[in-house]
């Protein structure tokens, strides 16, 4: 078992690599807007789909780029079966990646936490001094 999870690590590293050169530098679509980073890749072990999971920053609309890399999946799976050498290349499968976003979220949330606690304290220190 421990072998075949090395493997298929191996391989997801792998195609996040790869996919992510191909959407930087081949994919010349106009309508993909922002900055895209492959934040995982998870394949499936028969290595029929991968799951492709991205982040973008600036983007104008994430469901119009989510849905223009759904349409360029072909090309790009096309690429990576070029650079990549594995038996069958996976199909991909193209998934928005929240988790950037709930993270600055709660990190939204602890600041303004720790900022109450702040003027509470300072509050507090000048009652205090009267």
């Amino acid at each position: 078992m421990q072998k075949s999870s090395n493997r298929m690590n191996r391989i997801d590293e792998e195609l996040k690599k790869e996919i992510t050169n191909i959407i930087s530098y081949e994919l010349r679509d106009p309508h993909l807007t922002g900055l895209i980073s492959v934040t995982k890749v998870s394949t499936t072990p028969d290595l029929r789909f991968a799951k492709v999971y991205v982040s973008m920053i600036n983007a104008k609309s994430n469901k119009g780029n989510l849905a223009r890399l759904k349409k360029c999946s072909g090309f790009i799976r096309s690429k990576v079966a070029q650079k990549v050498n594995l038996r069958t290349t996976p199909e991909l499968i193209f998934v928005f990646d929240e988790s950037l976003e709930y993270g600055s979220r709660i990190d939204a949330i602890l600041e303004n936490i720790t900022k109450d606690l702040k003027e509470k304290s300072e509050g507090n220190k000048n009652e205090e001094d009267n």
